[in-house]
């Protein structure tokens, strides 16, 4: 797993928090989209948070759900976690489901209900990628 450095974090972080995202093509993921989660946890539930997103990462990669790479806080803003996910449509989301079912976690609104009360805030922005800033500026540069 590549370290990125407290700069790119921070970028990372204030470009998501602005809710910037540029469309970009990359060599490798052409048209690629990832969900960009960041999540300010309450107080006194950093390890039950989690572990119940562990929990639900198990099943997910039980259903075939590409891996969600996490990055912890260390200096800086205010967010402790950032996930970043590749996108997956209504498919996969059901079969992640009926995978958490099959280990007795709840799923639907009650699961949306149970996180909330692991976090203080929390936000999800679509973006394009991986790509470049040289990519990006031969994106912006077609007609």
């Amino acid at each position: 797993m590549h370290q990125i450095t407290r700069a790119a974090c921070v970028a990372l972080a204030s470009a998501v928090l602005l809710g910037i995202a540029a469309p970009a093509a990359h060599a490798q993921d052409p048209g690629g989209t990832a969900i960009v989660s960041i999540y300010r946890i309450a107080p006194g539930k950093h390890l039950a948070f989690l572990k119940w997103m562990a929990a639900r990462e198990a099943a997910a990669r039980e259903a075939g759900v590409p891996e969600t790479k996490w990055y912890r806080h260390l200096d800086g803003d205010s967010w402790d976690y950032v996930a970043i996910a590749p996108d997956h449509d209504a498919t996969l989301d059901a079969k992640a489901d009926a995978a958490a079912k099959k280990r007795g976690l709840t799923t639907g609104m009650k699961a949306g209900m149970e996180l909330r009360e692991l976090m203080a805030f929390h936000t999800d922005t679509i973006a394009a990628g991986p790509a470049t800033a040289e990519e990006l500026v031969q994106e912006a540069d077609r007609p």
